[in-house]
């Protein structure tokens, strides 16, 4: 009888041995398990919020920035050249030529030139602008020292000089001698011509003031019917060719008498007779 208690146990079915270590394995598993061998629960994925999405203007706040920029800059370039191009000054009205005065009885010649209603002699800030009711002014609002009186001088064509400047010199007893760019001519004749009157002018007519200390201020001025124009206070000579003769009549006859500021005692008048 053949004895089977020291044969090896009989293979199973899968190749394997019975009893075998790795017999009761299970196959490989793509889940973890826990020491009792029930599965393990997964972990969870964490997933982050997006982001919120940027607004229109924080998504264009660089184009706005510039573009306000460049508004800004305009604006004040804007001011800048108006502020630079504005006159200093404004005219409701041009004076226009009066008719022809007649002799007084007792004159055989008319009186040259022609009135023209006070505007007053207010004093202004420096820099300050004006407007007159009319133009040349003979008077009105003006600057005070040391903006005015101006220097008795000749002003070129494109020197500033502004009614509230030499308004000033009319009110001491001063004349102001004006010409025309617009409505005249500014040639070299017409300039030799004025700066020989500069030159060449007399002695105030009562005061007897050197040239150069209220008068003659000769300046360009736009704003006339007439190329030219002789002013003291409160009377205006317009003029359509440059007549220096009847320049200086007219400052004889009216220099330093219609002015509210005298700058000497009046003369006693002539005994009769």
């Amino acid at each position: 009888m053949t004895d089977r208690s020291n044969r090896p146990p009989a293979a199973d079915a899968g190749g394997g041995r019975s009893g075998s270590p790795t017999s009761g394995r299970r196959s490989s598993n793509p889940g973890s398990h826990g020491p009792g061998g029930s599965p393990r629960a997964g972990r969870r994925s964490t997933q982050r919020p997006a982001p919120p999405e940027p607004s229109f203007l924080e998504r264009r706040r660089g184009v706005l920035l510039g573009g306000l920029a460049v508004v800004v800059v305009a604006v004040v370039g804007v001011v800048l050249f108006f502020g630079s191009t504005q006159r200093a000054y404004a005219c409701t009205q041009l004076s226009l030529p009066a008719p022809a005065a007649t002799a007084a009885p007792d004159s055989s010649t008319a009186p040259l030139g022609q009135g023209q209603d006070d505007m007053g002699r207010r004093h202004l800030e420096s820099g300050a602008r004006a407007r007159y009711t009319y133009c040349p002014p003979a008077s009105g609002p003006h600057y005070n020292a040391p903006d005015g009186p101006i220097p008795a001088r000749y002003y070129g064509k494109d020197d500033a000089a502004v009614p509230q400047g030499w308004i000033h010199n009319l009110e001491h007893g001063g004349l102001a001698v004006l010409y025309s760019c617009t409505v005249g001519s500014c040639d070299k004749a017409t300039e030799d011509t004025l700066r020989g009157l500069v030159t060449t002018f007399p002695p105030s007519p009562v005061c007897a003031l050197p040239a150069g200390t209220e008068a003659p201020v000769v300046a360009r001025f736009d704003d006339m019917d007439t190329p030219f124009a002789a002013l003291v206070w409160g009377r205006i000579l317009l003029l359509d060719t440059l007549d220096t003769d009847q320049i200086l009549a007219f400052y004889q006859e009216f220099g330093e008498r219609t002015n509210p500021e005298p700058q000497c005692a009046a003369p006693s008048p002539s005994p009769a007779g």
